[in-house]
């Protein structure tokens, strides 16, 4: 209930934004541009965020003939959570990650990388995909899709004045000068549209991470499995860092790589993998 009223707030307020942007930059024009704009991307977010979040990590389904190991871990975990079986999706990349999306328990996809499934042995493994069908249980599937989508929105809104401002903005007047000053405008959306959407993620990001972890625990009954995958992966990704768009990063157990990574630590969408290993069993691996 909470977080789909989170979601419909979420919804409403991107709308909100992306109708003053336009009609700040084109007028009536713009408006009814950003109008049609929001709506494709209120209905794409909730309908298709999953999928757009899959095809952005390179994911592809994985038949139980292909992966007998980890559909009988899903299936498994899946009954004690009493909630539907996902789909399940391989993304082929050594570094190990994983993360699960979609709209609903009976909408939900969980997706796990080739290195997570190579270095975690089946207690690790459980941890993991455990962590991934607590945010599916907890049912924040859905607001991590749709701000995974409405934070690569607002980078494309970005662009999208940038070049309509540098070829003379929505309406295709103005001076040199205007333009000029156009531009400047601009670049600044350039640079806060992506601070925009990586505010969101923080915003929603953190606290899940913990709940999820204490959910996955709860699954299994084993804190330590997912304890000792989360010790792996944090040193192993560091060897083979995966790098995703920035609007994707809060979906992965562990945060990837993004551009701008420079500022990680600032806008990290992920707690300290050390604290949530201490939150887990108590102390941290010597």
């Amino acid at each position: 209930m909470w977080n789909n009223l989170k979601t419909t707030v979420l919804l409403a307020a991107m709308t909100g934004l992306v109708l003053a942007i336009g009609e700040l930059w084109g007028g009536q024009n713009g408006l009814i541009m950003a109008l049609v704009l929001a709506a494709v991307m209120n209905l794409g977010a909730y309908f298709f965020s999953d999928k757009l979040a899959l095809a952005s990590s390179g994911a592809q389904p994985i038949s139980r003939e292909e992966g007998p190991r980890i559909y009988q871990i899903v299936e498994r975990l899946a009954a004690k959570a009493n909630i539907p079986v996902p789909k399940i999706y391989l993304i082929p990349t050594d570094s190990p990650n994983a993360f699960a999306t979609g709209r609903n328990p009976h909408h939900a996809s969980v997706a796990v990388t080739r290195g997570i499934l190579e270095i975690c042995d089946d207690e690790e493994i459980e941890g993991v995909l455990a962590h991934e069908l607590g945010h599916v249980k907890n049912r924040d599937i859905l607001i991590s899709a749709v701000v995974a989508t409405l934070a690569g929105a607002i980078t494309l809104v970005g662009r999208m004045l940038w070049y309509a401002e540098l070829f003379g903005g929505f309406g295709g007047g103005g001076g040199r000068d205007n333009r000029r000053g156009g531009a400047l405008s601009a670049l600044a959306m350039m640079i806060l549209a992506p601070l925009a959407a990586t505010l969101i993620q923080l915003a929603i990001s953190r606290s899940r991470e913990y709940e999820a972890d204490a959910t996955g625990a709860q699954i299994t009954g084993n804190p330590q499995g997912l304890a000792r995958a989360l010790d792996k992966i944090d040193k192993w990704a560091k060897r083979v860092p995966m790098q995703v768009s920035p609007s994707m990063a809060h979906l992965y157990i562990y945060q990837p790589l993004t551009a701008g990574a420079v500022f990680s630590s600032l806008f990290s969408t992920h707690p300290p993998i050390r604290k949530r290993i201490e939150r887990l069993i108590g102390r941290d691996f010597v």
